[in-house]
Parts: C-alpha cells; sequence; structure tokens
C-alpha cells in the first residue's frame, strides 16, 4: 500500500477506476473505426466518433521511456523515491503514463516487457494499475 496522488474520478473515467478495482485494465475503443485510445477521451482522435467503448485489454506491453525521479516530484512520493516514472506502449496500442514495480530502477530498459499489476492507495478501495516485468 503507498500513498498516490490520484484524479478524481469524472463521468468520462469512472469505468476506468471501477475496473481497476476489480484488478482488470479497460481502454476505450471506437466502435467505427477499432480504434485503441488512451487517455480517456469523449470523441476518437482517429474518426471523430463518439461511439467510444471501454474493452479489457491484454495488460502487458513494453517500456516506451523512462526516467527515475531521484527527488520526490511531490511531498506525497517521498518515501517511494527512486521511482521509475514510465511510458508503456500497450501490446494494442496506446501508451500510458505509469509507475514501473517489482525491480530496481537500474533493471529498467526501454523495450523491457512489462505487465500490470495493481497497487492499493492508502487505506482507500481506489486499486491503481501499476506494471512489472515481465
Amino acid at each position: 500500500m503507498s500513498a498516490r496522488l490520484i484524479p478524481p474520478a469524472s463521468d468520462l473515467t469512472q469505468p476506468y477506476w471501477d475496473a481497476a478495482r476489480r484488478q482488470e485494465l479497460v481502454i476505450q475503443r471506437c466502435d467505427s473505426c477499432d480504434h485503441w485510445l488512451f487517455p480517456p477521451r469523449a470523441h476518437c482522435p482517429q474518426c471523430g466518433s463518439d461511439r467510444l467503448v471501454w474493452r479489457p485489454v491484454s495488460g502487458r506491453g513494453s517500456v516506451y521511456t523512462f526516467t527515475v525521479a531521484h527527488r520526490p516530484p511531490h511531498p506525497v512520493f517521498a518515501e517511494q523515491c527512486p521511482l521509475t516514472i514510465a511510458t508503456v506502449e500497450l501490446e494494442e496500442g496506446p501508451r500510458m503514463l505509469t509507475n514501473i514495480a517489482g525491480c530496481e530502477p537500474g533493471q529498467v530498459e526501454v523495450g523491457m516487457t512489462v505487465a500490470v499489476t495493481f497497487e492499493a492507495i492508502d487505506d482507500s478501495d481506489i486499486l491503481l494499475p501499476v506494471f512489472t516485468p515481465g
């Protein structure tokens, strides 16, 4: 369990947080052109359709880029530094900003395969998707 800053859920993002609570990773897919998208939007950036549905994804991907925060970006992260902040490219295509957990920062490499896991946040019922090697 860790402390994190979590953006408040909105009508647009509530399905994402509800799925995370079930330890399931979902992202939007356009029913008009089959384009996967993340972060959540009201309209598809590919075709402009508003026919977006939440679909489960594999939860697998690879590290597209990363950085290691040795100084906390916010006081709530002080005990978690060094913190590996990464952009993960999902197998389905979209990229997610996330954290890499379960390994030392020096072990993370661009192209490394990763899989989603869910981390409890404080004493709330919020689960945050993070990625681990594998």
